[in-house]
């Protein structure tokens, strides 16, 4: 009786913790769609070695720093489409972005479409954050959304909207074919709604940003990862169950037995 009872008083102060690893259910965690700008003027070469390349490369990097949340890809131009529905699986997710390119659906930017669509994808998400980022470099002039109706929806449905445009100040150059079809570059002016997508950042509780090269557009998208995982600290977490009061219950649940028994013990002698 006294050893157990001395190994279990010993247990009970050693404090031992039954440890979950809780790898998060997307009820916990974040459901990211990334909505990408595939129109003709995303060739622009003011990024290396231009910009849909650029945005892929940095969004696949993204894509591989938040393991283990859902993520999915909304292409528009003229009309937008969903590359990926939300998934974890990072393999697929990286080959269906490294197959987004230009000239695949008719060309424009339909910036409230491609909203609209990367929303659509979140409807029935559960998750505890909804995100969408949102990557263009021009201003909306095609579909039949309007961008703030957009954003609207997202606000209502508690999706938070970053807002991403891409471009140099100024102008950039635009590769095209001259009058006798020989590929050319001209410089075109860069021409991004700065405005618009202030609005449905500032409405959605997101955030605008403005890419001129590269290496902004990478911070950015560190930046949105940061924001993001100190919003929802439960990526993976580990929860401790306090087990010493077990421990220590069972403990003094023994010496009383002893004490009792000892007590009797003594008394039923002669």
């Amino acid at each position: 009786g006294s050893e157990m009872c001395i190994r279990d008083s010993v247990v009970a102060l050693a404090r031992p913790q039954d440890v979950e690893q809780n790898v998060r259910t997307n009820t916990e965690g974040i459901d990211i769609m990334l909505a990408i700008d595939v129109s003709g003027s995303m060739l622009a070469r003011d990024f290396r070695p231009d910009r849909i390349t650029a945005a892929k490369e940095v969004a696949g990097s993204f894509i591989s720093d938040r393991y283990g949340d859902r993520i999915g890809l909304v292409a528009f131009a003229g009309e937008a489409f969903t590359q990926s529905p939300l998934t974890t699986d990072q393999g697929t997710l990286q080959t269906l972005l490294g197959r987004l390119r230009s000239g695949v659906v008719e060309d424009g930017t339909a910036i409230g479409n491609g909203l609209a669509t990367a929303i659509n994808r979140l409807r029935e998400s559960n998750a505890k954050s909804k995100v969408i980022i949102l990557l263009t470099d021009g201003e909306n002039n095609r579909g039949e959304i309007a961008p703030l109706t957009a954003a609207e929806i997202a606000r209502d449905q508690g999706i938070r909207v970053y807002t991403i445009g891409v471009g140099t100040r100024g102008t950039a150059p635009y590769p095209t074919v001259d009058f006798f079809g020989n590929p050319t570059v001209v410089q075109a002016k860069v021409q991004i709604d700065e405005k618009i997508l202030g609005e449905i950042a500032d409405l959605t509780g997101g955030r605008y940003f403005r890419a001129t090269d590269n290496a902004k557009l990478q911070s950015i998208y560190d930046e949105i990862n940061q924001l993001e995982k100190s919003k929802v600290e439960i990526s993976q977490y580990t929860t401790y169950t306090e087990e010493y009061l077990r421990w220590a219950a069972a403990a003094l649940a023994l010496l009383l037995v002893e004490f009792l028994l000892r007590t009797l013990w003594l008394k039923s002698l002669p």
